[in-house]
């Protein structure tokens, strides 16, 4: 079966993996360079989604712990688990018990993908464990584990494994529509395919309006921005920003910390880019928990991405982060998706794929 995909972030070059391992002709067309979009501005963690649990998605959750720990297995050279540390402040807005029990079920989702069970921290031990906190207020404290990754690195491995099964990945190659019937058209021309997939991230719902395809499903374009400070950090955090029940990661990455992220809606074509505000938003969040502050100074690096959402609310911070995967004919779409669980979603992509075919 000759396959085409139009998209070459993460998830699409894990569908041109997978559906070349199955048996299949791929070729995959990305109007840039591989991986320089969304897939280049995470957070650079491989996990389950702890504040997932909030929402209830305990499928994803689920599916996101057992991807992680493949990762880290397959993958050890460009991936590590790293601990984070869960503060407990007498004002932040979810108590310890609820903390506890959000821990206590990513533990049991995670089963026998576990890399490190939860642990809490002793009262008369938090000063002498996180002496970069602020310990007023300090009320306790929870340690767990999740992955990171060198995204640049992982990537092109992944990059590397859809090659050698055979995939042709044609980079500076523009789609401008694709069809029901199988057909891509682009830069180079137009090619007929037994079954198109349009993985395209925040742009698979343009490239079905301007073909003239419906979508069941609708996107939210939220842009995440980071900081990185020229400074160490002992661990990963991850702490409530200050008078929001929001949360934020800080990270150790390249013996400096990574700050992030926000949650900001945006056009579809606007610039993505850290904003003044947001820079603001981070350094500020991050001074109130550390005790030696951050000014503009320290800030050696900024990136921002635009994340493809399954429009569910009106907060962005409570819309759902599943994914959807929709076939009309020979168009299948993809909308959402995450870095953690690209494989599982091109397993999915692949099933698809075997389904029509039978």
């Amino acid at each position: 079966m000759r396959v085409g995909i139009v998209g070459g972030g993460i998830n699409g070059l894990c569908a041109a993996w997978q559906l070349s391992l199955s048996g299949c002709d791929v070729t995959l067309f990305e109007r840039g360079v591989l991986l320089a979009e969304t897939s280049s501005a995470s957070s650079k963690l491989l996990h389950g989604g702890l504040r997932y649990i909030e929402n209830l998605e305990l499928r994803l959750v689920r599916e996101a712990l057992q991807e992680r720990g493949w990762w880290l297995e397959h993958v050890p050279a460009h991936t590590s688990r790293l601990e984070i540390c869960l503060p407990v402040y007498r004002q932040g807005r979810r108590p310890a018990w609820q903390l506890k029990l959000g821990l206590m079920m990513y533990d049991r989702l995670a089963g026998s993908f576990g890399i490190g069970r939860h642990r809490s921290v002793l009262k008369e031990a938090l000063k002498s464990s996180f002496p970069l906190l602020k310990y007023e207020g300090l009320s306790g404290a929870y340690l767990f584990y999740d992955g990171q990754m060198n995204e640049q690195k992982l990537g092109q491995w992944v990059i590397g494994q859809a090659r050698a099964a055979g995939a042709r990945l044609i980079e500076q190659c523009p789609v401008s529509r694709v069809g029901v019937d199988g057909v891509i058209e682009h830069a180079n021309g137009c090619d007929q395919f037994d079954l198109v997939v349009n993985v395209a991230g925040p742009w698979v719902c343009e490239l079905n309006q301007v073909s003239g395809v419906n979508s069941h499903h609708q996107l939210d374009h939220v842009r995440g921005s980071h900081i990185v400070l020229g400074r160490e950090v002992d661990r990963g955090y991850l702490l409530e920003v200050p008078g929001e029940r929001r949360v934020f990661f800080v990270l150790p990455y390249d013996g400096q910390t990574l700050i992030g992220t926000t949650e900001v809606r945006q056009d579809l074509h606007d610039r993505v880019h850290c904003s003044c505000e947001e820079r603001a938003y981070l350094l500020a969040a991050y001074n109130h928990y550390f005790s030696s502050p951050a000014g503009e100074s320290d800030i050696v690096d900024e990136f921002a991405g635009l994340r493809p959402l399954i429009s569910s609310a009106n907060d962005p911070g409570r819309a759902t982060r599943e994914y959807a995967i929709e076939r009309c004919g020979q168009l299948v779409s993809v909308f959402g998706g995450k870095w953690t669980t690209a494989r599982a979603l091109a397993k999915k992509i692949v099933r698809e794929v075997n389904h029509g075919v039978h």
